[in-house]
């Protein structure tokens, strides 16, 4: 008998990162098809759908849900069609227990998932069978019961012989020890981090650490890139790329890479390593769900209707949970749009590592601003937004940082036709 068919994490997918395992499409027993979606991954970047491997009945989950996956790791079995059938007739005749008999005192809970119903016609054991659920309980709802601060004597079991399940944690009837006398403690919850928050909290301190953040600050006026816009919009849109205010400030960002090469670059140990592309990750909100960052390669081939096709298509993507791990790695160089949120400045924003720089964007809006014309000063409104450059302070000096900055505030200032 050839047995059964692996269900593994695949490597490729995971970049050697860890990887969470959000949620299960199928349970043991239920069938599969081939190159079907079977589980879902949520690695630091984007969440992935894993197909079943071949078609058959998925046997056996070896790794539950909301826990860390290693790349290559073994996650389920999946019987085939062929093994399944050479496989009853031997059941049939020479079944046995999975485990002892139970004494008639203490029935023992056959086998199960965590989160299985009570067989039918079984009835669930109270008070004096906590023992016994707590006893039989799954690593999976241990661990849902320390995240929420529990005992097992605090859940009352559903499961055959009292067994505590996921969702008896989860929604049962809880009953909590006696409050000790004096004042209440105030009343908490635990939200266990996802994988992907985890890994931004990992890079955060990653790139804390490692590197010396200093950030200048600019302000450039709009007005050019509005017009611009207002003229190219829906022409621009007819052709399928959305104009926003972002691609402005990636075409802007060519030039000032361009002037400042090392904003484009990553510091090692004995040199500095300069990039001839320009690949741009543009950070994007998932509501609560975190932060992507989603790559624009080759940025420098491209003309403002290209990068605008290119950067709708992307953010469409990131906010349909569409990316895959080749759409949010080997970037160069980002940018912060933080001002869609209504943030007028952030800073130091952290650096993407092993990048060197990262633009932050603030929010835009109209400015009294006092202008010279003739001799004369007066006082006139203008949209205008902040702009700030954080560098690793490693690879480049604050002149460098401001000269990055006149560029770009050029570049955009000068916008025409």
């Amino acid at each position: 008998m050839v047995g059964p068919v692996e269900v593994r994490a695949p490597a490729e997918q995971t970049e050697g990162t860890r990887s969470q395992l959000q949620r299960w499409l199928r349970q043991p027993g239920e069938a599969v098809r081939r190159d079907e979606p079977l589980l879902e991954l949520e690695t630091d970047k984007v969440t992935v759908e894993i197909a079943a491997p071949a078609s058959g009945t998925l046997l056996q989950i070896l790794k539950d849900e909301q826990a860390d996956v290693m790349p290559g790791e073994l996650l389920a079995l999946i019987a085939t069609d062929e093994d399944a059938a050479r496989a009853a007739p031997a059941k049939a005749g020479h079944a046995s227990p999975a485990v002892p008999p139970a004494s008639p005192a203490q029935p023992a809970p056959p086998p199960s998932r965590a989160g299985s119903l009570p067989e039918a016609g079984s009835a669930p054991v109270r008070g004096a069978s906590h023992a016994a659920g707590a006893a039989g309980m799954s690593p999976a709802v241990r661990r849902l019961l320390a995240e929420r601060g529990l005992e097992p004597a605090d859940v009352r079991g559903s499961g055959p012989g009292g067994r505590i399940t996921i969702d008896d944690v989860l929604n049962g009837p809880q009953v909590r020890p006696s409050a000790p006398s004096g004042p209440a403690e105030p009343a908490t919850r635990r939200q266990p981090h996802t994988a992907m928050r985890r890994r931004i909290a990992e890079r955060m301190v990653e790139s804390v650490h490692a590197a010396p953040h200093v950030t200048t600050l600019f302000e450039v006026d709009l007005g050019a890139v509005l017009a611009h816009r207002t003229r190219h919009r829906a022409d621009f849109e007819a052709r399928g790329a959305p104009l926003t205010l972002t691609a402005y400030f990636l075409s802007a960002c060519v030039a000032a890479i361009r002037a400042v090469p090392e904003a484009n670059a990553r510091w090692t140990d004995d040199a500095l390593v300069l990039n001839e592309a320009i690949h741009i990750g543009v950070a994007t909100a998932l509501e609560d769900r975190g932060l992507v960052v989603p790559v624009l390669r080759d940025v420098q081939a491209l003309d403002l209707f290209g990068i605008a096709r290119a950067l709708g298509e992307l953010v469409a993507r990131a906010r349909e949970d569409a990316l895959t791990t080749a759409d949010v790695r080997g970037g160069t160089f980002t940018i912060s749009n933080h001002g869609v949120s209504g943030s007028l400045l952030a800073a130091p924003i952290i650096i993407n590592p092993p990048q060197s720089a990262i633009l932050g964007v603030g929010k835009l809006e109209k400015r009294a601003v006092v202008v010279s014309e003739d001799g004369v000063d007066r006082v006139v409104v203008r949209p205008r937004c902040y702009v700030t450059l954080t560098i690793d302070h490693r690879v480049m000096d604050g002149h460098r940082a401001n000269r990055f900055l006149e560029v770009l505030v050029r570049e955009l200032e000068c916008v025409s036709n």
